[in-house]
């Protein structure tokens, strides 16, 4: 009895602290139809691996390779999930050291449809939010605590999207932080690690760009000198497909979901300084901006949905909208029409207010943008703000998040948009048919 009693213990003892592991995840990342990327974070080193079935045939189980976490990645994991096939929900299970550890929620990833010459495309939706600030009293400046209202996580965790975008701010690094390699991944480790947002982690799909807080300082530009640690921690801690190009770095890539294609941009690692008075000034760079035009030529989606961490439509000249270079926005203005382009929608973040916006251009389709901040940050004022492009009715100054949606047959294909405020409540909503987005023959 005593040695049965005593081996429960043990047990018990090693269950509880395989779980004591867990930082953070797990977070399944991209989505493709043979495989989909699974991201972890422990808090010291450990081996890690998932095992995930369909749960229309739960005795066929499939394993991930076995990693080890480590100190120079930050105790983070990318786990393969390369036993899949087309359009299938799979459960799936963590093991640290070979204990499996449990969660009060499903934990379930998705593999894209073939669609293809089969069917129409599939519907589907994502959700879309920025400024995610978690406070953390002794790095926080002194009085109210700027972030706030974590339950926006779970609100959207309960609209069940497919996946989400994460436009930028997704952590804010502080005066502590954004000097040294240890600091940038102390704040993602802290920020990762917020209980309300393990829910939406791990019961979908994520995708991300940043702004300013995570890539460096305020307004940080190409100048900062820790560039390379901080795309290094975002790649350590995102799950994206790509990250830029070998002879241009940066956090820029596509990623296609069904049949729309999503332009991640990176308006930081080749920014020119905003004040700079002589010489070009730019947000994306030459070979960026390049490749834009040309992955944006090349695409057949009926929208493709540019994410920007800064506005693109806004016509005020304040703060880091784009019309504050605006020699090149009008060049990417230029190039879109010149080419045709159809089916361009931005998406945005940064501004700590939302709002939808219209341009209408001579001879062109209508431009929109969505800008959806910020998620738990503190709200900002731009109301009596001279934009132009805002769709009255649409302005929002509290937290926030959108919900995209796809819907309908091909050649006829609605993008509808939802803004909600914290608890999940519907603020307004916006619906476009891709052929609004077209060129009149």
């Amino acid at each position: 009895m005593k040695s049965l009693l005593l081996f429960l213990f043990i047990l018990t003892f090693s269950l509880f602290g395989q779980k004591e592991l867990l930082n953070s995840g797990l977070m399944p990342g991209y989505s493709e139809i043979r495989e989909v990327m699974i991201w972890v974070q422990t808090k010291s080193e450990a081996t890690v691996h998932i095992v995930y079935y369909d749960s229309k045939n739960p005795d066929r189980r499939y394993f991930s390779e076995k990693k080890i976490t480590n100190k120079e990645k930050a105790f983070t994991a990318h786990l393969l999930a390369d036993s899949v096939d087309e359009g299938i929900t799979y459960n799936y299970e963590l093991f640290i050291n070979g204990t499996m550890i449990d969660f009060p929620y499903p934990l379930t990833f998705s593999t894209q449809k073939l669609w293809q010459w089969r069917t129409d495309p599939p519907n589907f939706t994502f959700a879309a939010g920025s400024c995610a600030y978690i406070n953390e009293t002794v790095y926080d400046r002194p009085g109210k605590p700027y972030g706030g209202q974590y339950e926006i996580f779970n609100s959207i965790a309960d609209k069940n999207p497919d996946f989400m975008v994460w436009l930028g701010d997704n952590v804010y690094l502080r005066e502590a932080d954004w000097n040294t390699r240890t600091g940038i991944l102390h704040r993602y480790t802290h920020d990762r690690s917020l209980p309300e947002l393990q829910k939406l982690l791990s019961s979908t799909h994520h995708y991300a760009i940043w702004d300013d807080h995570e890539y460096g300082q305020n307004n940080s530009d190409y100048t900062y000198r820790n560039k390379k640690d901080a795309l290094e921690a975002f790649k350590l801690f995102w799950g994206n497909n790509q990250y830029g190009h070998d002879d241009n770095p940066g956090i820029y890539s596509t990623f296609q979901w069904g049949d729309v294609d999503f332009f991640l941009l990176d308006n930081r690692y080749h920014r020119t300084p905003e004040f700079k008075l002589t010489g070009n000034k730019t947000i994306l760079g030459e070979k960026q901006l390049n490749w834009l035009i040309d992955a944006l030529a090349s695409s057949k989606a009926p929208f493709k949905i540019i994410c920007l961490g800064g506005q693109f439509l806004n016509t005020a000249i304040v703060h880091e909208n784009y019309s504050t270079y605006g020699e090149e926005k009008e060049e990417i203005l230029q190039l879109l029409h010149n080419n045709r382009i159809e089916g361009v929608f931005f998406i945005s973040g940064d501004r700590h207010t939302a709002e939808a916006m219209k341009m209408n251009r001579k001879g062109a389709y209508p431009l929109y943008e969505v800008t959806t901040s910020p998620l738990t940050a503190g709200t900002s004022k731009a109301e009596n703000e001279p934009n132009g492009n805002r769709i009255p009715g649409t302005y929002f100054e509290n937290r926030n998040f959108a919900l995209f949606s796809v819907s309908g047959p091909r050649l006829d294909r609605i993008l509808s948009v939802k803004l909600f405020d914290t608890e999940g409540s519907e603020v307004w909503t916006l619906s476009i048919n891709e052929n609004d987005l077209k060129y009149k023959k």
